[in-house]
């Protein structure tokens, strides 16, 4: 049987969308062997830093968290994983992207998880897993959210969140 490379969910309010990032979370702590990436797509108010805090909450993080709109990048630092909240909304270029020095990030045990990723351009490491967050009609009724892997790890990824 092979493993499934995308699927879609119904998020149904904010504590759903957290839950389904601690789900995500657990699952990223699980591994150390290598950076693992998730990339973050939505609009404004979507959910994509309610997911991220969802994620932080199963590191054991605890307090606020807001997306690092004006800082870029937040790190958090627990146990076996650095984690790394980018937010990419500000760039004017993708080059503004080096100085932010991605690549120094990308360690075993890192996490990133980035907020409009296509602001990057290609400049971006290769992402696991991609999570498009759409609002659904009327937009009280919740969120679509599309997971699609895109690497070996992101499909396992996946596979641990069906499971």
């Amino acid at each position: 049987m092979s493993q499934s490379t995308a699927t879609r969910l119904t998020v149904s309010s904010p504590e759903a969308m957290r839950e389904l990032g601690r789900q995500l979370g657990r699952v990223l702590l699980a591994s150390d062997e290598r950076a693992q990436c998730v990339a973050l797509e939505g609009d404004l108010g979507a959910g994509k830093t309610t997911l991220v805090a969802g994620v932080l909450s199963a590191a054991g993080v605890e307090g606020p968290i807001r997306s690092p709109t004006y800082t870029l990048v937040e790190p958090y630092s627990v146990a076996t994983h650095s984690i790394y909240h980018l937010d990419l909304y500000r760039l004017a270029d993708p080059d503004e992207l080096e100085p932010l020095g991605v690549r120094d990030l990308l360690v075993p045990g890192a996490i990133l998880l980035i907020e409009w990723p296509s602001r990057a351009g290609t400049r971006l490491p290769p992402v696991d897993l991609r999570v498009e967050i759409a609002y659904l009609e009327p937009a009280t009724a919740g969120r679509e959210v599309s997971l699609s892997a895109g690497t070996p790890r992101g499909v396992d990824i996946l596979a641990e969140m069906l499971r």
